[in-house]
């Protein structure tokens, strides 16, 4: 074998696996051997499925670009037919609940070859930028054990930045594929609304905020995967417009002369950034500029106006009492306090505080403020180039409410979710590269925005930034 696996991308061994250099087998014993060996000190991964893994590895794969590659699901965003579904919840894990089919993303990522290995750590519900749920305990930053590697697909995102596997499915409802990108020194792209599929149990989650897709360390495996997955299922209320050619072409494509607005300055003042992030976003913008695009200091300035953080919350808190009211059918019987952890209750009873009324006027709030961002780009912009968090990852323990006070938890979160969340409102294309770290030796991760529905723009760029801002050679301490 001419390739190290721990390393190598996913679109690398596929090509090994259509060259007949390795089969299916080999490629998912050596990422179950990565993730016994790793695993244990980042506490990533939580449901084991090597026996049904080895199996459908022996088994014929369907003959997708990705026939033999090993997969880890994020265990809150992508149902596994027979395998433990549990939100990150310990009434769900203490009932031992588990899914009888594959959610519409994961039967296209199985149809595009991938074997899924296991099943990654996610806040309860999805709830925080950490992945810290007291059901399963915290997943650790493979940079840094002390420090979280985000969330909510932090699982995710660790067990693909330390050489587990190559790519592992996440989900974004208010940065979740981004902010660990960034912590975690990967690529993160939340797809455009409607891109991808959140069926078939849902149209929309969190009234559109949710974005599904994969967390990579090349440019190339989140374009060919959006290609393998994007598209609506039958049903679905809504949908993005299909791209015009594969948005694996866009990879090496020349995007032309850019015209990029820069901000440091965390939307609306909700918190104050860190000199280490604003340093990473004008880092990048020298990069981008030295290639040849025109940065300036510029934004929307909706993303300043009152009254987003607000709706957002009224979204997110009904959501809350939406899930809690699932997790109480499937229980066959009401939640208490006892069954969630304490800011989850907290955010229940608010929700359920909520008239139907407010929550119709939150949307309208919503959808009349992301016209007015959105409106920037017809201004002559293409991107927006912000850091993608206001602060670098969190010290475990730190993005956390005791049951006194809880809500300090979502205080402690803002700075992880104010570049990112407006995003989810807009519902625009956003993406997190790695190309800065710490004197500590931390990743910072650079966020652009591209107007709706132009992942296309945000690819063309990336697959700039990375041939001139190389990462794949960087490796964490703990790594396989």
């Amino acid at each position: 074998m001419t390739q190290d696996l721990a390393v190598a991308d996913a679109t690398a061994q596929a090509e090994l696996v259509r060259s007949g250099e390795v089969g299916p087998t080999e490629l998912v014993d050596a990422a179950l051997a990565r993730i016994a060996a790793v695993n244990p000190a980042l506490n990533a991964v939580i449901h084991d499925r090597s026996a049904e893994a080895r199996a459908e590895a022996v088994a014929p794969l369907p003959d997708g670009p990705f026939r033999g590659v090993p997969l880890l699901v994020k265990d809150l965003d992508g149902n596994v037919a027979g395998t433990p579904t549990h939100l990150g919840n310990r009434l769900l894990r203490n009932l031992g609940h588990t899914v009888a089919t594959d959610s519409h993303l994961i039967a296209a990522l199985r149809r595009a070859g991938f074997v899924v290995v296991g099943k990654t750590n996610t806040p309860e519900f999805g709830l925080l930028p950490t992945t810290e749920p007291l059901a399963y305990g915290p997943t650790r930053n493979p940079w840094d054990t002390t420090r979280s590697p985000g969330g909510s697909s932090g699982g995710s995102a660790a067990a693909v930045a330390s050489g587990m596997v190559p790519v592992a499915h996440a989900g974004d409802g208010g940065g979740s594929i981004r902010t660990p990108a960034g912590h975690c020194g990967l690529v993160g792209l939340k797809p455009a609304r409607g891109r991808t599929s959140v069926g078939p149990e849902r149209g929309e989650v969190w009234s559109g905020l949710v974005a599904r897709h994969v967390l990579t360390r090349s440019v190339r495996d989140c374009a060919a995967i959006l290609d393998a997955v994007c598209g609506p299922m039958p049903g679905d209320p809504y949908a993005a417009p299909p791209p015009t050619r594969p948005f694996a072409s866009e990879v090496g494509a020349d995007p032309g002369r850019l015209r990029i607005g820069l901000r440091t300055e965390a939307p609306g003042g909700l918190a104050a950034v860190d000199p280490v992030c604003v340093a990473a976003a004008e880092d990048a913008a020298r990069m981008l500029e030295s290639l040849g695009h025109h940065v300036e200091p510029a934004g929307p300035a909706t993303l300043d106006e009152p009254g987003l953080l607000e709706a957002f919350t009224t979204i997110l808190i009904t959501g809350v009492v939406h899930d809690l009211d699932e997790l109480a059918g499937i229980a066959g019987r009401p939640v208490t306090a006892d069954d969630v952890e304490p800011l989850t209750w907290a955010q229940y009873e608010m929700g359920r505080a909520v008239t139907a009324g407010q929550y119709v006027a939150a949307l309208d709030l919503a959808h009349r403020w992301s016209r007015g961002v959105v409106g920037w780009w017809q201004e002559g912009f293409d991107l927006l180039l912000t850091p993608t968090s206001a602060e670098p990852a969190p010290v475990l323990g730190d993005v956390f409410g005791p049951p006194e006070a809880p809500f300090r938890a979502l205080e402690r979160a803002v700075p992880f979710a104010a570049f990112v969340a407006p995003f989810n409102v807009t519902g625009q294309p956003a993406l997190s590269l790695p190309g800065f770290w710490t004197e500590a030796g931390l990743p910072v991760g650079m966020q652009l925005v591209a107007d709706q529905y132009r992942e296309d723009v945000l690819l063309r760029v990336a697959a700039q930034v990375e041939v001139a801002r190389p990462w794949a050679d960087r490796r964490p301490p703990v790594h396989a």
